[in-house]
């Protein structure tokens, strides 16, 4: 399992942008898929985007296309979300998460970190 470190939330105005960042620590990184998830107050947890650790394959929801874009810095070991054109809808707790890439179930997660988008 990898260890999950999160940071770069806040508050932003609808519109506005923000970038995550969630750093890894562990071992057999080429090994992993990272992702993010977010959860409203209320609401289930759901799926955003994830890389592989090589960055050739990346997924996203529907609902952030062409809004939110997932990268990785191998050397740094950290993943990033850049979120632009920001709605009070992507209000959420988002989550750093990692799998092993030959499975389909997120083994590891962060604490997460708190975006806030006002109207």
């Amino acid at each position: 399992q990898l260890q999950l470190v999160e940071s770069g939330g806040g508050l932003v105005q609808a519109g506005g942008s923000l970038r995550l960042s969630c750093a890894a620590s562990g071992r057999a990184f080429s090994r992993y898929t990272l992702g993010w998830f977010r959860q409203a107050a209320g609401k289930e947890r759901e799926f955003v985007a994830d890389i592989t650790w090589s960055g050739d394959m990346r997924n996203y929801a529907e609902s952030v296309k062409g809004r939110f874009t997932i990268s990785i810095d191998n050397a740094k070991n950290t993943i990033f979300l850049q979120m632009n054109s920001l709605k009070p809808e992507d209000t959420a707790l988002y989550t750093c998460a990692a799998r092993p890439s030959v499975v389909s179930v997120f083994t590891s997660w962060g604490q997460g970190t708190h975006v806030t988008v006002s109207s």
